[in-house]
């Protein structure tokens, strides 16, 4: 008999992050599943009260299922641990390194694993084409946003000065990567395992914000289209982004393989989308043979606390 069962599981969604709606979605549909499992679930739309909300609905487990911003980059999971409520998902310290892609991919590099060469700017910096190691094009993105929220491809240097406006719209450090053209692969993990790559063929010109959560704006080939050995590659460095990071029991990862045969990450999702479009689900529907309501019960029963007790 699970442990979890018997207890009063908050989903958390909402929040206050430019993927509210999303984040919405994706509790709702975690919050039915658990339900539909005998869980003793109710939805938690977070806000700055959210301690209050928890003790007031005697709450003694949590699913995670914020995006972005005081959900995704560790400060929820600050939360719960000084609560001492179990949560499901990565904590505290690996929520924060995954959610800032300048210090992801500063860990990345330090563990051998491939990234786009980068330069970072703060607030204020000039940004000029001239200035780079590299030449157009180029990506520019925030560096603590996700679902491609701010991000912009820059293939002319007159679109450059709208595309750091842009991502400095929703960040004070913005990234500026070589862009790097290959298939976009993401990978599924499970219980700390790979269980499976997909590959994202976006009707826009890369996956962005609208392909991800609009219905038939990109086509999702699974398993993704690569020759055995590199489809086994694709898996290991995603594998290896997400425990060089510290994560904990899922995760999806965000590659670029190249007609070369490098995989390079983007980055890793901590709290990977749990909506009808999402890819998590999907490759764990096709990769190992599981239904949303047992992928989510599946992360559910791995809810616990990182930080031990002094």
């Amino acid at each position: 008999m699970s442990t979890i069962k018997d207890r009063r599981v908050a989903v958390l969604m909402g929040g206050m992050s430019a993927e509210r709606e999303v984040s919405l979605k994706s509790g709702r549909a975690v919050c039915q599943a658990l339900q539909e499992r005998g869980y003793q679930a109710v939805a938690v739309d977070v806000g700055h009260d959210l301690a209050q909300v928890l003790e007031r609905e005697k709450i003694d487990a949590a699913f995670v299922a914020l995006h972005g911003r005081y959900g995704e980059d560790g400060c929820v999971q600050g939360l719960l641990e000084l609560m001492q409520i179990p949560y499901s998902g990565s904590g505290v310290l690996a929520s924060a390194l995954a959610m800032h892609k300048l210090y992801s991919k500063q860990t990345f590099g330090a563990c051998g694993i491939l990234t786009a060469p980068f330069c970072c700017f703060r607030r204020g910096e000039a940004v000029l084409l001239q200035g780079l190691p590299f030449g157009l094009p180029v990506v520019v993105k925030p560096v603590q946003e996700g679902s491609s929220v701010g991000v912009s491809i820059v293939r002319q240097e007159s679109d450059l000065a709208a595309a750091v406006a842009e991502a400095f719209a929703h960040d004070d450090e913005i990234l500026v990567e070589q862009f790097i053209k290959g298939r976009e692969v993401q990978v599924g993990i499970l219980d700390n395992k790979a269980i499976g790559a997909i590959e994202i063929v976006p009707k826009n010109e890369f996956y962005d914000f609208e392909a991800k959560y609009t219905d038939g704006m990109a086509e999702h080939i699974f398993p993704a289209r690569l020759e055995p050995g590199l489809y086994q590659k694709a898996q290991q460095t995603g594998l290896d982004a997400h425990r060089a990071l510290g994560c904990s029991g899922y995760s999806r990862v965000d590659l670029l393989v190249t007609e070369s045969g490098d995989c390079y990450v983007l980055e890793v999702n901590t709290l990977p989308g749990m909506t009808a479009l999402s890819l998590l689900p999907e490759i764990a529907a096709k990769g190992a043979g599981l239904s949303f309501g047992e992928l989510v019960e599946r992360i559910m029963e791995s809810a616990t606390l990182k930080v031990k007790a002094g």
